[in-house]
Order: structure tokens, then sequence, then C-alpha cells
């Protein structure tokens, strides 16, 4: 099993990201926000876990609407004339790059003035506290440099590098930032930042309510630090690669049968690959999510006689999740993950 190193949310671990918001905002002045009819701040998120941040942090002070309705695979989002009006006349968008292309280029055409990348914020803070020493995760790796986990594979928690199936590089970075606890927690700090800056009259408000989260965040990641503690394997498998940021944390091994994006289709090869990495690291789960297909993840558990379950990759939320907001889900996650790495 991978040693674990134990990491902690603090405000002096954060603070690099509250700074590094003033460099994350495009053209940081204190006039022209868009506000609506009730004086309040206009803020449009990309997806559900931007939504969430945005509402937490703003509280009263922020009118918050999502690009990506529930029940919509983010990935596949079309933005459309009235979202496109919805985006350019907000007073601060929050969004995630990489996810989401379509998003990535109306964000970039709108002309908004204070446009937070949450990525950014969270690889900042990624850096600050880790250095170049990587935790580990894998993600699609061969065979061969799995075995005996001697492979040097690459840290998708680290720089964001994110790889599909058969090892191979997809030519993009891992956004699924808000999964990991701690870097959440960075990203929610700099959001309190970056209200401040576009609403300064309630900049007060926004830094208490960041902190607030923050420390929330950091209970969760206490939960999820103990509650991984002597698992019988470390390693998982997963429909896409969703989660590298949350393995490179808690010191697992992601093996995802997809790529970053739950489109991607494996290959004969990679499902050899699948079915020697379950029987070699004792895998009881393979786990599924509620806006994908679960085809392909039916087929290896049915070849191998394993359980199927849900980690949900939070991109959403629907009745089919298994909780109403980010904490919830996020610990049905957590107890999903202990019973099938033997942590109970």
């Amino acid at each position: 099993m991978n040693a674990r190193r134990r990491p902690h949310i603090s405000v002096p671990a954060t603070a690099g990201a509250c700074a590094l918001a003033l460099f994350a905002l495009a053209g940081c002045g204190t006039g022209g926000a868009g506000t609506d009819e009730d004086g309040k701040l206009k803020v449009v998120t990309s997806f559900y876990p931007m939504e969430f941040l945005a509402e937490e942090v703003g509280g009263e002070h922020v009118a918050v609407s999502t690009l990506t309705k529930p029940g919509t695979d983010p990935h596949d989002l079309r933005i459309s004339p009235q979202q496109t009006a919805e985006l350019t006349q907000s007073g601060l968008v929050l969004y995630v790059k990489g996810l989401q292309p379509a998003v990535d280029d109306a964000v970039e055409q709108s002309g908004v003035e204070h446009v937070v990348e949450a990525g950014a914020l969270a690889e900042h803070a990624g850096e600050e506290e880790h250095g170049a020493e990587p935790h580990g995760a894998r993600s699609g790796h061969g065979a061969d440099e799995d075995e005996g986990h001697e492979g040097e594979g690459h840290d998708e928690g680290e720089g964001h590098e994110g790889e599909g199936h058969d090892g191979h590089d997809h030519g993009g970075l891992d956004p699924h930032v808000w999964l990991d606890p701690v870097q959440y927690a960075a990203v929610a700090e700099g959001v309190g930042e970056a209200l401040a800056e576009a609403d300064p009259d309630h900049a007060e408000d926004y830094r208490k309510n960041a902190d607030s989260l923050v420390g929330k965040l950091g209970e969760l990641d206490t939960e999820f630090e103990n509650g991984l503690k002597n698992a019988a394997t470390d390693t998982f498998i997963t429909s896409h690669a969703a989660f590298g940021h949350l393995a490179a944390r808690y010191g697992l091994d992601q093996e995802a049968i997809a790529g970053l994006s739950p489109e991607d289709e494996p290959s004969g090869a990679r499902m050899k690959e699948l079915h020697d990495v379950a029987e070699r690291e004792n895998v009881s789960t393979v786990f599924f999510e509620t806006l994908a297909s679960d085809r392909t993840v039916k087929a290896l558990a049915g070849d191998l006689e394993l359980r199927t379950d849900v980690l949900d990759p939070l991109e959403g939320i629907t009745e089919q999740s298994r909780g109403d907001d980010y904490f919830a889900v996020m610990r049905a996650n957590l107890e999903a993950l202990r019973k099938a790495l033997g942590a109970e």
C-alpha cells in the first residue's frame, strides 16, 4: 500500500491561492459589475461544483445561475444565445477550464470584467503545499508499469495532467479539482477574494463565508483521511478518469476504463489490463456514475464477478444522486470507497 502523507487545510496553506485570484481575474476593477434588479451581483457559473461555491461564498449578496442544468452531462453542454447573453451581462463568471469546451469559448468571447478560472487556484495551492513531490496516484497505466507499484506513472493530482485509457495522453488537464477537498478549499478562498474584488461593499462577508466553507472542507478532508486508513487495497476501478485528484490526495490508485471524457471507449488491450489489475490488486468493485452509461462497467464487472457501485464525480445533482449537495454526495463517495477498498 502507498504511504499516505497527512494533508491539511489551513488559511496559511491557501493564502497564496487568495492572492492568485487577482491573476485569475480578467480585468480587476471595482465598477460596472453586472447586478440584478435587487442590486445583487450576478454570478454565472459553468456547472454544479462552481454553482455551489458561488452560493456558499456569495451568500445573500449574489444572484447565482449555472449554464449546466441538472441532469445534463456537462461535457456535452451547448451554449444557447440566451445563455450567451446571460454570460456577457454577468458581474462575475466562475468556471473550470478544460471540462466544457463550449464554456471555455463563450467565456473567452464574453468580455466579462471579472472571470475566475478555478483550476488555476487549485493548481497553485497544490504547488504551494506539496511542491514537486507526487502522491503516486495513477490512472490508466499498463500492466508492466503497475506491477508491484514500481512504475513512475504520472501524478494527476499535481499539475493536473490527465491520461486516458491505454496510458495515452489526451492532451488535456484533469479539471476535476473539486473532488479533492483541499484543492476545493483553495478555490473557495480564491472565490472569496474574487467576489470581494468585484463587489467591495460586501468584501468582509465574502471572506467570512469563504473561511467558513474552508473549515467545513477541512473537516471533510479529515473524514476522508481517517476513513480510508488501513484499507485492504489502494486500487479502485472507475468508469472514467475523474478521480485522479482525490486519489492523489489520499494515496490511492485510480484505474479508469475511459479517459478524462466519459465518452471515450476503451480498447480491448485496456480491458485486458483491467482484468489483470483487478486480480492482482484484489479489486472488489467497479464504479460507475449516474450521468454516464454503465454498459462497459457492467460488462467488466460481470466478466470478473465483481460488485458495481456508484462513485459520483459530482458534475451535477439529480434525483439519482446520493445526497442533495456537495458534502452529502462526497460523504456517500467516501462510504462507497471504504466498502470497496476494505477500509470498513
